[in-house]
């Protein structure tokens, strides 16, 4: 199992990403177990919103190289999340990694603590963010995501919640005291007007998904298939520079 098992606290269900072996990294089974967890929840009356967190110090580390998911399943969990009629929130205290970030664009609030860094570091690896610029692309600061799509440098929570990324910076504040009063407007919320107000804001995301998936999802497995992520990736498993840098 890569999810523990779900939590639930007054309407709220925990899902918890427990792969340590991999840092949380996506895999064909993680990204199956929480897409059907994410179904459960959408026909649970009980669940009026989902938090989505982690395990050890990372809270995803990317495609799992060695077992990674099809690009279709993938964008069918990014989807999942996005058009699933409950608020979905991550609570991040970790690192998160390339297709971790499609996670966090996918949820409609998440916060952060002063641990947490980020990277999209597909470049690196001579991939790109594909799939994952579906729910990120319509939320990040254009000009931020120019430069760490390109660079794959990595950034805090701060300048996370600065382009978009994330909801709240937590700071020296616990995660959990930042998402107290988050929570408690959730519950405190009609489910029809959690669902008809989460449809409006989720409208132009949705709209990434429907005309541009097909072709991500083509590119994606294009890119994974080619000389140069062969040489990324393998560079990366033997904690190596690829041949390209300069």
């Amino acid at each position: 199992m890569t999810l523990a098992p779900p939590s639930h606290d007054r309407g709220i269900t925990t899902l918890t990403l427990d792969s340590p072996s991999n840092r949380n990294a996506l895999s064909a089974a993680l990204v199956g177990e929480l897409t059907e967890a994410l179904a459960g929840c959408a026909g649970d009356d009980s669940v009026r919103a989902v938090v989505l967190t982690h395990t050890g110090n990372t809270f995803c580390a990317g495609a799992d190289l060695t077992a990674p998911p099809e690009p279709a399943a993938f964008v069918g969990l990014m989807r999942a999340i996005v058009a699933l009629p409950k608020p979905v929130l991550a609570r991040v205290t970790g690192h998160v990694r390339a297709g971790g970030l499609g996670l966090l664009g996918a949820c409609d609030i998440s916060a952060a603590g002063p641990d947490a860094t980020f990277a999209l570091t597909e470049s690196r690896l001579g991939l790109a963010p594909a799939v994952i610029s579906l729910p990120l692309l319509p939320r990040l600061d254009p000009r931020a995501a120019a430069r760490y799509y390109l660079t794959g440098e990595r950034f805090d929570a701060e300048e996370a919640a600065r382009i978009g990324l994330i909801t709240l910076a937590a700071g020296p504040e616990d995660v959990d005291k930042a998402l107290v009063p988050v929570l408690d407007g959730l519950r405190r919320a009609s489910p029809q007007g959690l669902a008809a107000s989460k449809e409006l804001v989720t409208a132009s995301v949705l709209e990434s998904f429907d005309q541009y998936a097909e072709d991500l999802i083509t590119r994606s497995a294009a890119l994974f298939a080619s000389d140069d992520a062969r040489e990324g990736m393998t560079a990366f498993l033997e904690r190596r520079d690829p041949a390209w840098v300069l």
